[in-house]
């Protein structure tokens, strides 16, 4: 195993540790989620500044030790995501998308697609933070489903494959249902449905709208597929306008 290990990273969380230390939770494209501790990262004048902070891009050198945390032992700064950070809806945002591809993804599951999609989501709301909505907050969602295996099934009945008459959605068959299998389901519009489709197929970039009925339905959707299938709850997509930013630093 080599001494150390140099690869870009995205800052999922930190955790405050002993006196002056902090430990990291890393999203790396080759990867996957992996642990680290920067020393003595809290004092005045350590030489990571404040770049080690969640939804920081960076450049890193890890040095590989005896337990399950790395040690950083270089950190360069590829992006920071300053007008994200100003934004208190990009900023939610971006602790929501964090920790669903920490709950998703676990330790040493490299997935490329995953990094470049978490990477684009936080550059999205960079660029300009009223992308930060509740409608691109759940077509985010719906393409980590799709990368962990768990797209919801929506050009037929899950139970029986009937494509018409699809009038629900059970998260326990992963998909919508139709009318003659709709026990335990839960009713599911047309618009929520087209949401669903849009959001899987369309790039991040030109994800869907709708109305706050539909997206409320396409959430459950996606929330009942996880809990049904991956046995993960995720916290709800929620506009910045009804609940307070999740921070995720020093808990």
């Amino acid at each position: 195993m080599p001494a150390a290990l140099k690869t870009e990273a995205i800052v999922l969380r930190t955790i405050r540790y002993g006196e002056a230390d902090r430990v990291l939770h890393l999203y790396a494209p080759d990867h996957g989620r992996l642990g680290a501790i920067a020393k003595g990262v809290r004092r005045a004048r350590s030489r990571f500044g404040g770049r080690l902070e969640p939804f920081f891009k960076l450049q890193l050198v890890l040095h590989v030790g005896r337990g399950d945390l790395y040690t950083v032992t270089s950190a360069e700064t590829i992006d920071g995501y300053p007008r994200l950070r100003e934004n208190g809806a990009a900023l939610d945002g971006a602790a929501r998308a964090c920790e669903a591809v920490a709950r998703l993804f676990g330790d040493g599951d490299a997935h490329p697609g995953v990094y470049h999609l978490l990477s684009n989501q936080l550059q999205l709301m960079e660029s300009d933070t009223s992308r930060a909505t509740r409608a691109n907050a759940l077509a985010f969602r719906a393409k980590l489903l799709l990368a962990a295996g768990f797209a919801p099934q929506l050009a037929g009945c899950a139970s029986c494959g009937e494509r018409e008459h699809l009038t629900g959605y059970s998260g326990a068959a992963g998909g919508v249902v139709c009318s003659a299998c709709e026990a335990s389901s839960f009713v599911l519009d047309e618009e929520a449905h087209e949401f669903l489709v849009q959001a899987l197929g369309r790039p991040l970039a030109s994800a869907p709208t709708a109305s706050e009925r539909a997206l409320r339905q396409a959430e459950r959707a996606l929330t009942e597929t996880l809990e049904h299938h991956a046995g993960v709850s995720l916290r709800p997509v929620r506009s910045f306008s009804t609940g307070t930013p999740a921070f995720v630093t020093d808990r």
